[in-house]
């Protein structure tokens, strides 16, 4: 990949995340009242939303990984409870990882203690998981 090629593909991914930042934003996806209001089934409009934003985020993906070999990787024993912290971590914050740094822009102080558990979270999972439970320690992409 030439050094142009590179700096178009940081563009078009700074891009999608701008986009991206800017319709979490917009349709309510970074308030903590709105995601509780998703995850206890009373909001259909922000459950309508969200699933948009997911089936854009994909057709943006692969628009923007045209050409590009997609490493597919296997179901492990490691997906169920790491799915679990996940969802755990999400309603206890009312966030994300893709919408912390949302938050953390629109000025909610709160949102760093987010950002700094997800990467603590990330770091103990890497450090911790890998030898005792063999769990994936690939990232998204890794073949």
């Amino acid at each position: 990949m030439s050094g142009s090629d590179s700096l178009r593909e940081h563009l078009y991914y700074g891009f999608f995340g701008l986009a991206m930042g800017m319709v979490l934003a917009f349709t309510g996806l970074t308030e903590y009242g709105e995601m509780h209001s998703l995850f206890i089934l009373q909001n259909n409009r922000l459950m309508l939303v969200f699933g948009a934003t997911i089936g854009l985020s994909m057709l943006l993906f692969l628009l923007f990984t045209r050409g590009h070999p997609h490493a597919r990787k296997a179901f492990t024993k490691g997906t169920i409870p790491g799915s679990i912290l996940f969802g755990i971590g999400w309603a206890l914050t009312g966030a994300c990882p893709s919408v912390a740094p949302v938050q953390l822009g629109e000025g909610k102080i709160a949102a760093a203690a987010t950002l700094i558990g997800i990467l603590v979270g990330v770091w103990a999972y890497r450090r911790g998981t890998a030898g005792k439970f063999q769990f994936d320690t690939g990232v998204c992409g890794e073949e």
